[in-house]
């Protein structure tokens, strides 16, 4: 991720959605198909799958087929560039990268 502010806002967009967070949360435990997280989420298989399209085009989820199934687990190495750039957003006036 660049360290630009349109790239952060791309960012928070896919992360300013409650669902999309609750995904986070659930995929934080272990790796889920779109017919549990619905289960859990209690919403539509549709409307999971939109999410997680939006979420695995921004790479913050990795799709792993296991069996007739597609698993989604987070991409640690997606979170952790999401932390640094909040981060550098968030420090003290002057030590921003902005």
């Amino acid at each position: 991720m660049k360290n630009d502010p349109d790239t952060l806002a791309r960012a928070l967009k896919v992360l300013g959605v409650g669902t999309r967070i609750r995904i986070m949360q659930l995929l934080r435990q272990r790796a889920l198909c779109v017919n549990a997280l619905a289960a859990r989420l209690d919403v539509t298989q549709g409307a999971v799958s939109q999410h997680l399209r939006v979420m695995r085009d921004a790479g913050l989820v990795i799709d792993e087929r296991r069996g007739y199934r597609v698993h989604y687990r987070l991409n640690e190495e997606t979170l952790e560039q999401w932390r640094m750039h909040i981060d550098a957003l968030l420090a003290p006036k002057g030590s921003s990268e902005f």
